[in-house]
């Protein structure tokens, strides 16, 4: 293994060996120095079953076992339902073991799950743009207390979100959501390979 898997919490390393890796690929190695090393916003660029999601939450994970957040300490915005429930099992079987709480959060979710959530801010929030905009507008009083201890923003699949109506909102509910808190969260943006990084890089910032 690397330095980026001594680095890594025990469960993840213990979920690494379950599942029976043998080596990092190369855009983990670099995620984690990354995350773990600078103060950065990322951008992670590879084709689809890359290990790009495990990439940006390994290390994500390993720091909020480590130093718990008092809210919600990383959202996860996701374009479609199906992308966020896939997500959601997997997140869940990994950040079970360090007792970091994974809640999702879309029309299709039970309100009594919301409802545990609103209660007990914490861990990873997964949610599409169209709920975090519905939060914003009807549970405005709520967003401080929700996210005041947030840590990092992930945003998949920008490259269908770049230069979109839809994009657009959820770089105006990030700086809404930091006007409120009073600090910007890392982001954290996940895309297929494209022909021009730097426009995606531009776009997150």
């Amino acid at each position: 293994m690397s330095n980026a898997f001594d680095r890594y919490a025990p469960f993840v390393q213990e979920f690494i060996y379950r599942n029976d890796w043998q080596k990092l690929r190369a855009i983990q190695v670099a995620a984690a120095d990354a995350i773990f090393n600078t103060d950065d916003n990322l951008l992670l660029t590879a084709s689809t079953a890359s290990g790009k999601t495990e990439a940006a939450f390994f290390p994500i994970i390993t720091l909020l076992s480590e130093n718990p957040p008092t809210s919600v300490g990383a959202i996860y915005i996701g374009p479609l339902k199906a992308l966020i429930n896939d997500q959601f099992g997997r997140l869940n079987e990994l950040c079970a073991q360090g007792d970091i709480p994974v809640w999702h959060w879309h029309g299709d979710v039970a309100q009594s799950h919301k409802a545990k959530m609103m209660k007990l801010p914490s861990g990873i929030l997964q949610i599409t743009p169209e709920s975090l905009e519905a939060m914003l507008l009807r549970r405005p009083n709520d967003i401080y207390r929700l996210f005041c201890d947030l840590r990092f923003v992930v945003i998949d699949e920008i490259h269908a979100l770049m230069g979109t109506d839809r994009g657009d909102q959820i770089l105006c509910q990030l700086c809404r959501i930091a006007r409120l808190i009073g600090h910007t969260p890392r982001r954290i943006g996940l895309s297929a390979t494209m022909g021009e990084p730097q426009l995606a890089a531009r776009w997150l910032a």
